[in-house]
């Protein structure tokens, strides 16, 4: 095959980018069409602001960038660029901005409200092609750069090689390619949504779209709207038409986290688009059926939530048809290390320092510690640490563990320091619990009761120095 024809071959399989021209004026918007077919781009067309809309809202019409005239009968130009900033489907949509009486005012506006260019009629051919070029360029060059961000968060929060979580990328790779639903549980802050993104990567709807909807951020009222979008007009302040996640999500995958949070009400919505793929927008009585894989998110325990009938059992089997639970980092501690070092370099590189090393008794404290937060607050951790330390990580730079207190702890085996008096004589013991308690009281109060401080200076563990403290019932002193 010659390599034209292979080039001729290539360009044939290749997705066309779809423009969506929006003019009033039929001459201006058949120009477009003529100019923009020849470069092998589809082209939409509407001739008033709220046509446009209802195109970006329909299902099954992706639009890759947007020809926008700013005076139009009905809603101006300006208000359809403004709308479609405030919504997250369209917020990050290349918007040219073209005006025949256009001025410096209109210019700053449409520059402020993010459109990608301004240009005046009458339209140059060459000025379209190059402005419609760069904004499709710029477009993929961000969708790639989004996705090698995303994936190289994920790729360090996802590491480990504990025997968890490697059942746990077993578990991922098998599910992924497949069309079942999945429920992830687990603790806050052990990468649940990381985990959904990665199953999303994996599976056939890679190329598709990824739409989360936190469920308890939403409220009640809206929730319906959330999930099926609304029609203009159907409950005030409804001002325009809007898609919903299920509709955003069509081809792709939808993401509901913290699926434990939403009332019984959007449940029963919830289900019965799941059982029939069909959907319905607030005000309307047409039907649209979508296709939509599921992932789902929650630290609650939904078998209970079952029992105590604060979640719907037909729901819940509906969602769990492949359970995936992510550990916490008290199970895995062992990836620990690998966690703490990546982060350091990724944190580093971040804020513009250079490399830095880490003291093996930094791994060996942050691995003696609970970590309820688990790896987002390792991850933080770690963060406070780089911008603290010089060009290594030491004890010193390591922020006091929140969940522990040491100073209030009445479990702990208490070492018996007498009072006595002048005349008493004293034990070897005695003189040296007497001086040890005094001299780690002095130096907390020498570092303002910092643990991590107190403890290099003392040449000791953080651990054992918490040990000596609860053991000598050392309180911290109220300034």
């Amino acid at each position: 095959m010659s390599q034209a024809t292979e080039s001729q071959a290539t360009d044939a399989q290749a997705p066309r980018s779809t423009v969506l021209v929006v003019d009033d004026e039929r001459n201006i918007r058949r120009t477009l069409e003529l100019i923009l077919s020849d470069e092998g781009l589809h082209v939409l067309q509407a001739d008033t602001g709220e046509q446009a809309l209802d195109i970006l809202a329909a299902p099954n019409t992706p639009v890759d960038i947007v020809i926008l005239d700013i005076k139009l009968p009905g809603i101006s130009g300006l208000e359809v660029l403004a709308r479609l900033r405030r919504d997250d489907a369209t917020r990050g949509l290349p918007v040219i901005v073209v005006s025949g009486h256009g001025s410096v005012s209109d210019a700053v506006a449409a520059t402020k409200l993010g459109a990608h260019d301004f240009v005046e009629k009458p339209l140059s051919r060459e000025r379209v092609l190059v402005s419609v070029r760069n904004a499709l360029e710029s477009a993929r060059v961000r969708h790639k750069l989004e996705v090698v961000e995303q994936a190289e968060v994920s790729r360090h929060e996802m590491i480990g090689t504990s025997q968890p979580m490697q059942r746990l990328f077993c578990d991922m790779e098998k599910v992924a390619p497949t069309r079942a639903s999945v429920l992830i549980t687990g603790e806050s802050g052990t990468g649940k949504e990381l985990i959904s993104r990665a199953v999303h990567r994996m599976s056939t709807r890679k190329d598709g779209p990824f739409v989360k909807v936190n469920c308890a951020a939403i409220p009640r009222e809206l929730i319906e709207s959330e999930l099926f979008g609304h029609e203009r007009g159907a409950f005030t302040g409804a001002f325009a038409r809007k898609r919903g996640v299920f509709e955003q999500a069509h081809g792709g995958t939808l993401f509901l986290d913290e699926i434990g949070d939403m009332d019984l009400f959007a449940q029963a919505k919830l289900l019965r688009a799941l059982q029939s793929g069909e959907i319905s927008r607030v005000g309307s009585e047409h039907t649209m059926i979508v296709d939509v894989r599921v992932l789902a998110a929650t630290n609650k325990d939904l078998s209970r939530a079952v029992e105590n009938a604060t979640f719907r059992e037909d729901l819940f089997f509906r969602l769990n048809v492949f359970p995936l639970r992510t550990p916490s980092l008290r199970e895995r501690a062992d990836d620990i290390p690998m966690l703490v070092k990546a982060f350091c370099l990724t944190f580093s590189r971040d804020h513009g320092m250079v490399d830095k090393s880490i003291d093996d008794a930094v791994i060996t404290a942050l691995m003696a510690r609970p970590w309820p937060g688990n790896v987002r607050e390792l991850k933080n951790v770690v963060e406070r640490m780089v911008i603290l330390a010089g060009e290594r990580l030491t004890i010193a730079e390591l922020p006091e563990d929140p969940h522990a207190n040491p100073f209030d702890d009445d479990e702990a085996e208490p070492v018996a320091i007498p009072a006595v008096s002048s005349g008493d004589p004293l034990t070897l013991r005695m003189v040296r619990d007497q001086a040890e308690r005094g001299y780690i009281v002095e130096t907390l109060r020498n570092t303002q009761w910092n643990i991590s401080r107190a403890a290099v200076i003392l040449g000791v563990e953080r651990t054992n120095l918490h040990k000596k403290i609860r053991a000598y019932r050392i309180r911290r002193e109220t300034p």
